[in-house]
């Protein structure tokens, strides 16, 4: 019976990819702020930006790590990280709510579209196969397969 699980990470890949998806995106959705909000809008909009695909990366950092470790470590990183890291998104929001330059509205509302945009968008090249777990391989590779 496993104990631990070895091997690639897929996590890790996922999330590398929903943050290389995410980059192009983010003068779109600064831009969009500035419109409405202003300097300090497209300022809370980079912020949350950073915390939602920071948030990302941390999550998937932490699975690999635990899972190395053990399964019972794996299922309490899985539980207890997503409360942690709601945790530390809640602190570095608290951190800067006072300041000049944040505005809570565009920073909130980039924070959910952020973390919802990208998890919608990435189920479109996560492979549900045991064959290739991660991401689905791309079209070139199934080529040569045939």
């Amino acid at each position: 019976m496993a104990t631990r699980l070895d091997g690639p990470a897929p996590e890790q890949q996922i999330a590398l990819d929903m943050v290389k998806r995410g980059l192009p995106v983010a003068p779109i959705l600064i831009l969009f702020t500035l419109g409405i909000w202003g300097v300090n809008g497209a300022l809370s909009a980079g912020y949350g930006i950073a915390l939602v695909l920071l948030n990302f990366l941390f999550a998937a950092g932490l699975i690999a790590w635990s899972a190395r470790i053990s399964l019972a470590m794996l299922m309490a990183a899985a539980l207890f990280g997503f409360l942690i890291r709601l945790a530390l998104i809640s602190l570095a929001i608290w951190l800067v709510k006072d300041a000049s330059w944040i505005d809570l509205v565009p920073l909130g509302i980039t924070i959910i579209v952020t973390h919802l945009g990208l998890l919608i968008w990435e189920t479109r090249y996560v492979s549900a196969s045991l064959a290739f777990p991660g991401l689905k391989p791309s079209t070139d590779h199934q080529q040569h397969q045939r």
